[in-house]
Order: structure tokens, then C-alpha cells, then sequence
């Protein structure tokens, strides 16, 4: 693991160790994170000394093809690590984990030529939120009521990511089995923008590539990558 006091971004700094080299399982982790990002080029707020930000450096032995699973996995790791101190656990296809209905978690996979990164933030023990923010985010301290080890949360997180990047392709069924067990919009009426198109209706589960089944008056869709997914 690395540790750096301050970077503009987890993920571009192991891009870049990537490139030169750094082996598969490397973490890097930062306290102060001044450009950190979510999907779509999206700024993601990370509190100094009260959230983790890090990245995990990833060449994985499956074909690229099923790489995306890695988002899947990199949720799944942070859901059941979460659920050691907080119930009512979610995760919001494909990279997001939530309590209740606000975010504690995203997921930013991004991949390289013959390796990915999988960056991980986690509100741990945040209380206050941008103006923007306040009203979708919330922590793990919150949660439970109880100030949380980030340290303890970040070894689950990367014991459970562990196993869960070991199910890609054999084991895919079960990691699937935790990500439909955890889905928050099984069941509920959403919005979404897929390859810049908007359309809408129920959610009726993850199909067996991890992809969203999307009910719409035309006929059952899959979604295979969506821009934006929004409870309706």
C-alpha cells in the first residue's frame, strides 16, 4: 500500500504507477484528495481525515470483456464491509452504495491497456455535506450513530474486494446473488439517460451478465451502461 498525504486523484496517480509497472493488488490512499472524481467527469467530495479515498491497481486474468464486473465486485466489497456497522445496506447499479436512500459510497472503474483501476471513495465519518450534497449523502458515522475506524473499514473493504475480484467469471452467479440481494432499484420506477437517450419505467432485476432489466411499455430492455439511473 501507498500512502500519500495529498493528491489530485488516487486514480490518476495509480494510472500512472500502472503504467510504469506496479503490480497487481496495490493500493494507493490518500487523506486529502484535491480533484477526485465520479463517473461522467463528475467532482466527488471527500472530507479530510473523515473519508477514504483510494485506488486498487488491477490486471486481471479474465478477458477485458468482463472487466466492468469490476464495479459490481469493487460495490458488492463495499456493502458487505459496511454492514459490519451499519444496516439497511444498498447498492445502486452499477457503482454506487447507499443507506437508506443516500450515498455513502461510488465506485470509479476506469481501465488501461493490459490492467484497471478501481477507485473507491467512502463517506466514514463525514457529518457535513456541501449545500448540494446535503440532502443525497451520508456516512457510516451517521449511520451508526457511532464515530467508525476508517482503518478497520478500509481492510474489510479490500478483504471483501479481494474475494469478490476472484468471481468475474466462475463464481460471477454468486457474486450477482449479493449485488441482486443489495439492489435498491429492484422493484421501483426510474429514469435513466442510456447512450444519450432518456427513457424510463421498472425495474425488474439484473440479468445474468449484471446487466439492469428495464420494463418499458415497448418490452423488457437490457441495460447494459447507463450515463445516469434515477429513482423515480
Amino acid at each position: 500500500m501507498l500512502l500519500r498525504e495529498t493528491l489530485p486523484s488516487t486514480n490518476d496517480e495509480a494510472r500512472k504507477l500502472a503504467e510504469q509497472g506496479a503490480e497487481d493488488g496495490l493500493v494507493i490512499l490518500t487523506d486529502r484528495q484535491s480533484a477526485g472524481r465520479g463517473r461522467r467527469g463528475a467532482d466527488w467530495f471527500a472530507a479530510e481525515g473523515q473519508s477514504l479515498a483510494f485506488s486498487i491497481i488491477v490486471r486481471p486474468a479474465e478477458p477485458k470483456a468482463l472487466w466492468p464486473r469490476l464495479a459490481l465486485a469493487a460495490g458488492l466489497a463495499v456493502a458487505e464491509a459496511a454492514e459490519t456497522c451499519a444496516g439497511d445496506v444498498g447498492i445502486k447499479w452499477p457503482n454506487d452504495v447507499w443507506i437508506g436512500r443516500r450515498k455513502i459510497a461510488g465506485i470509479l472503474v476506469e481501465a488501461g491497456h493490459d490492467f484497471a483501476i478501481v477507485g473507491i471513495g467512502i463517506n466514514v465519518n463525514g457529518c457535513q455535506f456541501p449545500p448540494e450534497l446535503s440532502q443525497f449523502a451520508t456516512s457510516l458515522q451517521l449511520a451508526a450513530g457511532q464515530t467508525q475506524d476508517r482503518a478497520r473499514i478500509l481492510t474489510a473493504v479490500l478483504h471483501h474486494f479481494g474475494l469478490r475480484r476472484q468471481q468475474l467469471a466462475a463464481g460471477f452467479d454468486e457474486l450477482l446473488d449479493g449485488v441482486r440481494l443489495r439492489c435498491v432499484l429492484t422493484g421501483h420506477e426510474v429514469s435513466l439517460v442510456t447512450a444519450g437517450t432518456p427513457c424510463g419505467g421498472t425495474i425488474e432485476g439484473l440479468g445474468p451478465g449484471g446487466e439492469l432489466l428495464l420494463r418499458t411499455p415497448t418490452g423488457l430492455q437490457r441495460i447494459i451502461q447507463a450515463d445516469e439511473v434515477r429513482l423515480a
